[in-house]
C-alpha cells in the first residue's frame, strides 16, 4: 500500500487536501526536484512541498561558510539565494509534477512592498498556497525585523493578502517574546495557517582563527537541538489558533514518528520535516508509517483527530530549579 492509500494519514489544510501531514520544508529540497533525484524518494510520501525561499530580484546569499553542522543540528546562513519570482513561476513551476503533492510558494523580501509584489507574481500561478517568511534569520535586511515584531508582522501578512486570494501560511520567528501575541496579529490581518517554528538564532566561533565560522556571523539553528522550543511554541500557538480553526505546520527537529507525533498531539494539523532530509532522505515513508501504526493502535480513524489531543488539565506546572 502506498501513502496516498492510506486515507487515515490525509486531512485538510488550509482548504487543500494533503494526502498525509508531512511537509517538505522550504530551503531543505529546492525549488522541488532536489530530492526527485534520490533512488526512492518520491514527492508523493508527503501531503506538501514548500519551495525555497523566494523574493522579487535574484539574490546570490550570503559569504562562505553558509552551512555549520553542531553536535545535534546545523547552522544555516544561505542568505535566501534565489534567481527571483518570476523566473521561478515562468521556468520552475512548469517542470514540477502538480499531480504529485501540493506545492507551497515560500516568499520574503526586505519591504512590506516588496513581499506583496513577489506574492501578485506566485498569486498568477499554478502553486497551491504562499508561505509568508516574515522571519528568515539569516539576513540582514527585512526578515529579522518583520518577524521579531507583532505589528510589523501583522503589515506584512495585510499586505500579502491584498495582493493574492491563495491560502496564506505564516511561518512565526522563535526569536521574539510574545510569539502566541504575533500570532493572534497575524490572524487578525488575514492569515489562514500558520508554520512554527522557523529556526533560532545562533553562531559558532573557530576558536584558531578567533573569528565567526559562518560568512553572515549568525545563522538558523535547526534540526532534534531545537525540537523542545519548537513543540512549545506549536502548543502556545495553538492555543490562540483553536478558536478560529486556524491550522499550523509543526516543525523543528522532527526525525522520526514518535517526534511527529508528539508535534500534533501539541496542536500541529501538519508537520514539518527538514534538517532530517540532509542524513537521511528516505525519511518520510518511514514517518508516514509510524504515524498510521499508532492511529491504528489507538483506533483512531484519521490523524485530524490526534490534533490538540494534549491532556494538560491534570498537569502539575512545570518549575525550574
Amino acid at each position: 500500500m502506498t501513502t496516498k492509500d492510506d486515507e487515515k494519514l490525509s486531512m485538510e489544510f488550509c482548504g487543500m487536501r494533503f494526502d498525509t501531514p508531512l511537509v517538505l520544508l522550504s530551503g531543505c529540497v529546492g525549488f522541488g526536484e532536489e530530492y526527485t533525484r534520490v533512488e526512492g524518494f518520491s514527492n508523493r510520501d508527503v501531503g506538501a512541498v514548500c519551495l525555497k525561499g523566494t523574493t522579487l530580484e535574484a539574490r546570490l546569499g550570503n559569504a562562505p561558510h553558509r552551512i555549520y553542522e553542531t553536535p545535534d543540528g546545523m547552522l544555516n546562513a544561505i542568505g535566501l539565494q534565489n534567481p527571483g519570482a518570476r523566473y521561478v513561476v515562468d521556468t520552475i513551476l512548469p517542470t514540477l509534477d502538480f499531480e504529485e503533492t501540493r506545492f507551497i510558494a515560500n516568499i520574503a523580501g526586505s519591504t512590506v512592498e516588496e513581499y506583496a509584489e513577489v506574492a501578485r507574481i506566485f498569486d498568477d500561478s499554478p502553486v497551491d498556497a504562499i508561505e509568508i517568511n516574515i522571519s528568515c534569520p539569516n539576513v540582514k535586511a527585512g526578515g529579522v525585523a518583520f518577524g521579531n515584531d507583532p505589528e510589523m508582522s501583522a503589515r506584512v501578512v495585510e499586505a500579502v493578502r491584498r495582493a493574492t486570494t491563495k491560502p496564506l501560511i505564516t511561518k512565526l520567528s522563535p526569536n521574539q517574546t510574545d510569539i502566541a501575541a504575533s500570532a493572534s496579529r497575524c490572524i487578525d490581518a488575514g492569515t489562514d495557517g500558520f508554520a512554527v517554528i522557523n529556526t533560532l538564532m545562533g553562531m559558532a566561533i573557530d576558536i584558531e582563527q578567533r573569528a565567526p565560522i559562518l560568512g553572515n556571523r549568525q545563522g538558523g539553528l535547526s534540526g532534534p537541538a531545537i525540537k523542545p522550543v519548537a513543540l512549545l511554541k506549536t502548543h502556545q500557538v495553538y492555543q490562540v489558533c483553536r478558536p478560529h480553526g486556524i491550522p499550523i505546520i509543526g516543525q523543528g527537529g522532527i526525525s522520526n514518528a514518535e517526534d511527529a507525533l508528539e508535534f500534533l498531539i501539541a496542536g500541529a494539523s501538519a508537520v514539518g520535516i527538514g534538517t532530517a532530509l540532509f542524513y537521511d532522505p528516505l525519511i518520510c515513508p518511514r514517518i508516514n508509517a509510524g504515524i498510521s501504526e499508532y492511529l491504528e493502535r489507538h483506533g483512531i480513524p484519521e490523524v485530524g483527530q490526534l490534533v490538540g489531543t494534549l491532556a494538560t488539565d491534570s498537569v502539575a506546572p512545570a518549575c525550574g530549579n
